[in-house]
């Protein structure tokens, strides 16, 4: 491949990734926050996320009022169950290079967590969560290829770029991972 293709390939590649990064990044971490560094402030932060999910269909409130709707319950205290959820699991050091979190543990605790906050079986949290997640993920993904093909249509990526771009996002190594 020549030097200005994988010029081209690496720029679109790390654009696609923001955009497609930044959505999956923040279900990959759905219940973990880092850790505060020593310049942040310990002001309460009205942007900060009130849920697990940052970026969830663009509104931060949108996982609250999604699993309000499937579990039946107030999404006043869904949003608080997910704080008290998050300040509780707050990680206390940053994770090491090139680890992620167990995010089957972290889905199992966090299941757990709202189910008792919430009066609500356990199972049927873990299971609206999933759905949350599953439908959040396959947007993205609609996304990444409608931007994708444009490229290819544009003349900018060649099919097999695009192709190799889809495959790395799904890989986990640009932009998140599909998981």
């Amino acid at each position: 491949m020549s030097r200005t293709k994988r010029i081209t390939l690496g720029i679109t590649a790390g654009a696609l990734a923001l955009g497609a990064g930044l959505g999956a990044t923040g279900m990959a971490s759905a219940a973990t926050t880092p850790s505060p560094s020593a310049t942040s402030s310990t002001s309460t932060d009205s942007s900060a996320p009130t849920d697990g999910f940052r970026g969830h269909k663009g509104d931060r409130g949108q996982i609250a009022a999604d699993l309000a709707t499937k579990l039946g319950v107030a999404q006043t205290k869904v949003s608080d169950a997910i704080q008290a959820f998050r300040e509780a699991n707050k990680p206390t050091a940053a994770p090491t290079e090139g680890t992620r979190p167990d995010r089957t543990a972290q889905d199992a605790a966090m299941a757990k967590s709202l189910a008792t906050a919430l009066g609500v079986d356990e199972a049927k949290v873990a299971a609206a969560l999933t759905e949350i997640r599953t439908a959040e993920q396959a947007e993205r993904a609609a996304a990444l290829k409608t931007k994708l093909d444009t490229a290819v249509k544009d003349g900018t990526l060649t099919q097999t770029e695009a192709d190799a771009v889809t495959k790395a996002v799904e890989k986990g190594v640009i932009g998140g991972g599909g998981h």
